[in-house]
């Protein structure tokens, strides 16, 4: 039974964020098919996406398809500032914000009613705000749940704004195709579709123990419950941190082992960067990877101590790695591959206790004054020689297991 309270969360998602930055920036630009990347796809507009560009596309396949594209380089600290100038709009919409991601989030606003008008208007304001301030064009769902509110947004791009009301979910979701739901992949998709499954009421329909038994308990249960309506959780903002992870996206084909070294030790210096931006050491160091044929498969193992440097992180990344090269070239080679750090402490990673035996010029000492002297030129003053003239790729969110 479906589970219904007020419609009042809201999902913002920026559109194609990292393009319409750059045709924001650029009047050149705007109305064009724009990607940013270069020998893989990072992002793509939505006149680019009407010719089949898509994230994660190899640039070759996306100039095939659209023999108009404009590539630009990625621009990471325009995407940061314009992603601070739209939170700076969440914040002063509601008290209660969860950020997502650079450019989404959830906004919780129940409590404004009376002081700030329905949940729907609040959504026309923020968008309105948004494009006027920022520049930007973003989708706002409305629904009683984070899980609908999400839904919706996707169903409301680009540049729109839906609401499911209270009551009416059934009507909203049950017509929808079963990817819909949180955490169908293609394996997933197929999967279902084999036993004829391929709507999200029809698999409410076959019922918790049939998806059960094609699924398993986890992924049954939990797509049983999507489509069921239940989702309790509730928008936590100010959410402390239990991980610290980026990604990248190689392209389809073989990779020399170089080439994937130099993209594993780009992320692994970005996320140790980001440890000691934010104070934080971590314990556990995780290896995500995507392969040809779509499926993936996540490598772990804990540190003997926290850590925010970057030589242990990255040697315990090469071992796991190494590990899973049979699956590698089982599953046709890698095509993404992700580093995270969890485990996370509280405790500065300037402060932590220096691991023995003490070289001459300690671990700490050359990271720090690596990130001295990149906080003061910019970010590409010092890189290592295995990544020059390399696509430095950008630090996305890790792919969920």
């Amino acid at each position: 039974m479906f589970v219904s309270g007020s419609a009042s969360i809201l999902h913002a998602d920026l559109d194609s964020f990292f393009a319409s930055v750059e045709q924001r920036d650029d009047p050149a630009l705007r109305d064009r098919p724009v990607a940013v990347g270069g020998g893989v796809v990072l992002a793509a507009s939505y006149q680019a996406r009407a010719y089949g560009v898509r994230t994660a596309m190899s640039g070759r396949l996306a100039r095939a398809l659209c023999p108009g594209l404009v590539v630009v380089p990625p621009r990471m600290a325009a995407y940061s500032a314009a992603s601070r100038d739209v939170f700076r709009v969440f914040d002063e919409t509601s008290p209660v914000v969860e950020a997502l991601s650079i450019d989404e989030a959830f906004l919780d606003v129940s409590g404004l009613r009376r002081a700030a008008g329905d949940p729907v208007s609040i959504g026309v304001r923020l968008r309105r705000r948004v494009r006027e301030e920022v520049g930007l064009p973003i989708t706002v769902g409305v629904a009683a749940s984070k899980f609908l509110a999400k839904v919706a947004s996707r169903q409301a791009k680009p540049d729109g704004l839906l609401l499911v009301p209270a009551g009416a979910e059934r009507q909203f979701l049950h017509p929808l195709p079963v990817e819909a739901l949180w955490g169908v992949g293609k394996v997933t998709t197929a999967r279902l579709a084999e036993f004829g499954i391929r709507t999200v009421a029809q698999l409410a329909a076959a019922g918790e123990p049939t998806v059960v038994s094609l699924l398993g308990p986890a992924a049954g249960h939990h797509l049983c419950a999507l489509a069921d309506g239940r989702d309790p959780r509730r928008v936590r903002p100010g959410r402390r941190r239990s991980s610290v992870g980026a990604q990248r996206a190689l392209g389809r084909g073989r990779h020399q082992p170089a080439d994937v070294d130099a993209a594993l030790i780009g992320l692994v210096e970005r996320v140790t960067r980001r440890l000691r931006d934010a104070g934080r050491q971590g314990r556990t160091v995780t290896v995500r990877m995507r392969f040809d044929d779509w499926t993936r498969a996540t490598r772990s193992r804990s540190l003997r101590s926290p850590t925010a440097l970057t030589a242990p992180v990255l040697r315990e990344a090469r071992r796991l790695l190494a590990e899973a090269a049979p699956l590698v070239a089982d599953r046709g080679g890698l095509t993404l591959i992700g580093v995270g750090v969890s485990g996370l402490d509280t405790d500065g990673a300037a402060t932590g206790q220096p691991e023995l035996p003490f070289d001459a010029v300690p671990p700490q000492a050359l990271d720090g004054a690596l990130d001295a002297v990149r906080e003061r030129f910019g970010r590409a003053a010092l890189t290592r020689a295995v990544l020059l003239g390399r696509d430095p790729g950008l630090a996305m969110p890790l792919l969920p297991d």
